[in-house]
């Protein structure tokens, strides 16, 4: 089989390392050193490592293959208007790590201890953008259709790891006697914005969600035509990857102010997809979009870098 430039790149050991180097120099770029940003640098290195794992131990590409950590990497750095959120860095480790525990349990309903390790994290995230906590039934429904691995105990288990954060943060909130405050990250939930308001959006916002979408599009158009080349197991975990992009798609485009909490995971969702399309097409056409897609992120990356150092 003929490889072409995109093939000798997705299938280059030192792919990794260039990709990650190139990320450190980003950083590097955007403030990492003068801004003192090193606790959101570490949790984008850990979830780098994650998205390697991720890889490696459901098999998501059928070759050997980094670009799943590749494509987080380099989408990761598009978004440097989100280098200074902590809150961001560490949802995006949560999630990583979430997503990486609860494939474990494929077709495991015997599992409530991995999965209640998988759901603390998801907990722990919704300390951070207690509006995570509307992604719970979609968990629940990826887990009974294409996990199967719902089951009352895998269920209890998910129910008890998202509370486990609560239970361990209640006597800090007796003590200090701030339950109003513990009320307040409640009474979030129930708090809309106008649908569609996007005038706290910058062209960086507008950039990075649109070049995703795109992205995700030819992503999920190459799956679909291609997924019975892969196993069944691989075509239930990108149905979830699939899943959690467009409902993050639709959801940020309804609420734009949850941009901190849903670019991330769309930008988690994505990277498979896209990796998948790189790694695992070969025509003249496909190599022609590889190029494409390397210089509008590259594009991206430069016009959010330029924005974002402008603003410093």
């Amino acid at each position: 089989m003929l490889k072409r430039t995109q093939n000798k790149v997705a299938e280059s050991r030192i792919a990794l390392p260039v990709i990650a180097t190139y990320g450190v120099l980003i950083w590097l770029a955007a403030g990492l050193v003068t801004q003192m940003w090193w606790v959101q640098f570490l949790c984008i290195t850990a979830a780098a490592y994650l998205m390697v794992e991720l890889n490696n131990q459901n098999a998501l590409i059928r070759i050997y293959s980094r670009m799943v950590s590749c494509s987080f990497l380099v989408l990761t750095c598009t978004t440097v208007f989100l280098f200074p959120s902590w809150q961001a860095c560490v949802g995006t480790l949560f999630f990583a790590a979430f997503l990486l525990l609860l494939f474990r349990n494929y077709q495991d309903k015997q599992s409530p201890g991995s999965t209640f390790y998988a759901f603390c994290l998801f907990g722990l995230a919704s300390l951070i953008f207690p509006h995570v906590l509307y992604f719970l039934p979609i968990c629940w429904i990826l887990m009974g259709s294409r996990l199967q691995m719902l089951s009352w105990r895998t269920l209890c288990g998910s129910l008890l790891g998202v509370l486990t954060p609560y239970w361990l943060l209640l006597p800090y909130v007796f003590w200090t006697n701030s339950m109003d405050r513990f009320y307040a990250h409640f009474e979030q939930l129930a708090q809309f914005e106008t649908p569609f308001d996007f005038e706290s959006w910058t062209v960086s916002h507008w950039l990075c969600y649109v070049l995703f979408i795109v992205l995700g599009f030819i992503g999920m158009v190459h799956y679909t035509r291609q997924r019975y080349q892969d196993k069944i197991r691989t075509r239930m975990l990108f149905d979830c990857f699939n899943v959690f992009l467009w409902t993050s798609a639709v959801w940020l485009a309804v609420q734009p102010q949850h941009v901190e909490l849903l670019l991330p995971i769309m930008t988690i969702s994505v990277s498979p997809l896209v990796a998948h399309f790189i790694a695992l097409t070969h025509t003249r056409w496909t190599n022609i979009a590889f190029y494409v897609i390397l210089a509008v992120t590259f594009t991206v990356t430069a016009i959010n870098l330029w924005m974002s150092l402008s603003q410093l």
